[in-house]
């Protein structure tokens, strides 16, 4: 399926700007220094290795002993949730305003962390919507907001408190017309049920083939992505089969275990359908049942990786106290340790998870013509991927971001000392 682009553009910005760093990783190869980096407008304009000086009227920042990187993507966030509380009564309970405050917070804790794009894979009444027009009004620093709107769900389905319930495949397609006339950047459906709500089923389907069908279909007319939140095996085949742009979480649930479906595997890959790899760490207190499904995900993560199916590194950020909005670069430690080499982790979260999120003609990468959207580290990610946490400098669309959160990303804004996850949602990404 290749690069889902979308028609959205960085404002333009009047200031020349320049940046030295020790090496560069350009969101596929690291290139060791020094590096010069020269962005106009908020696009990079020009990125030398030769050691040359910057040209007249390009201010030069000089990061020293860093490495260069391209602005971290998140690909799998929920900017509404309060992670220090659990989903149901804060998205039935709180007041739009007090949503939308929580929601400009997390994101500004991101791209303190260097997350400099999100994509939102579900809100409620589409507030993340609102939250973009008011940013772009204000012209405030913020990450780029890639963004879905609730989630399309059964009646009671697996997160039916957001708002995006259907129950027929007419509903579902007046859903998603509704997505694009509101200007939301792709469309999420829960194929499968989820973990985090009462009484639903991961290891059920919600929706029927020819109902995730005519999501796409209509979706794919209106030039909107689809990406299926799936747990059970069989939802992930349908969704699949259906042409679905992404798969979210992929566990592959069955009623016996998780059993990987190799021919749904070659279907992904043959197709490109992206796989959001929401990350889960196991964690003393879990109980067994969870713990059991933890190694076999991995493996299976690891297996579609192998195979050629492009698997995204995202965090799910909200859905409990161990998913705080600055989380992603802690979170891609782990990914790393199961899944890919450190090389093939930071072009997950960057030139990968940009093409994921419809982006990979402007972000997720450091060279001509891409937004100067910019991450600069302490070490070398390339042998030390814990790095990544280390933040020294973020630029937003050629403009420094002030503000770091000091200390290891994951631990700053939204995460408290002593916070406890719910082993369930904790066990499988939820949202």
């Amino acid at each position: 399926m290749g690069d889902l682009r979308t028609t959205r553009r960085t404002p333009r910005r009047t200031a020349r700007a320049a940046w030295r760093a020790a090496r560069l990783f350009d969101g596929h190869a690291l290139h060791e220094g020094p590096v010069l980096v020269l962005a106009e407008d908020g696009r990079i304009t020009a990125v030398d290795l030769t050691g040359a000086a910057p040209p007249d009227g390009f201010p030069l920042t000089d990061l020293g002993d860093a490495t260069l990187l391209p602005g971290l993507v998140d690909a799998h966030s929920h900017l509404v949730l309060d992670p220090l509380r659990p989903m149901e009564p804060q998205l039935t309970g709180d007041p739009d305003a007090a949503v939308l405050d929580r929601a400009r917070e997390h994101a500004a804790a991101a791209l303190r962390a260097g997350i400099t794009t999100v994509r939102d894979l579900g809100d409620r009444g589409h507030l993340t919507l609102r939250l973009r027009e008011e940013l772009a009004a204000e012209d405030a620093l913020a990450p780029e907001l890639v963004l879905a709107g609730p989630p399309l769900t059964r009646s009671g389905g697996h997160c039916w408190f957001m708002g995006g319930t259907v129950d027929t495949a007419a509903e579902a397609v007046a859903a998603v017309a509704e997505r694009a006339r509101r200007g939301a950047d792709l469309v999420k459906i829960m194929a499968t049920g989820g973990m985090a709500t009462q009484g639903s089923n991961p290891r059920g389907t919600q929706y029927t083939p020819a109902e995730l069908r005519a999501v796409t279909d209509a979706a794919h007319a209106l030039g909107l992505p689809v990406t299926a939140h799936a747990h059970a095996a069989g939802g992930i085949a349908d969704a699949v089969a259906a042409g679905v742009d992404g798969v979210e979480h992929c566990t592959f649930m069955t009623p016996d275990g998780v059993r990987l479906d190799p021919r749904t595997v070659d279907a992904m890959a043959e197709a490109g359908t992206f796989v959001g790899c929401t990350v889960v760490k196991p964690r003393a207190g879990m109980p067994d049942a969870v713990l059991s499904t933890i190694e076999p995900y991995w493996r299976n993560q690891a297996f579609m990786h192998a195979r050629g199916v492009p698997v995204v590194c995202c965090t799910d950020a909200g859905i409990n106290p161990h998913k705080p909005h600055d989380v992603l670069p802690g979170d891609l430690a782990y990914f790393a340790s199961q899944v890919t080499t450190n090389r093939e982790a930071l072009t997950s979260v960057t030139a990968l998870a940009a093409r994921a999120c419809g982006l990979g003609d402007r972000k997720g990468r450091v060279a001509p013509g891409y937004d100067a959207d910019l991450l600069a580290v302490d070490g070398h990610p390339l042998r030390d991927i814990g790095a990544v946490a280390r933040v020294r400098a973020v630029v937003r669309a050629g403009r420094p971001v002030t503000g770091h959160v000091p200390g290891p990303a994951g631990a700053g804004a939204g995460a408290r000392p002593g916070a406890r996850a719910s082993a369930q949602a904790e066990a499988a990404g939820e949202a």
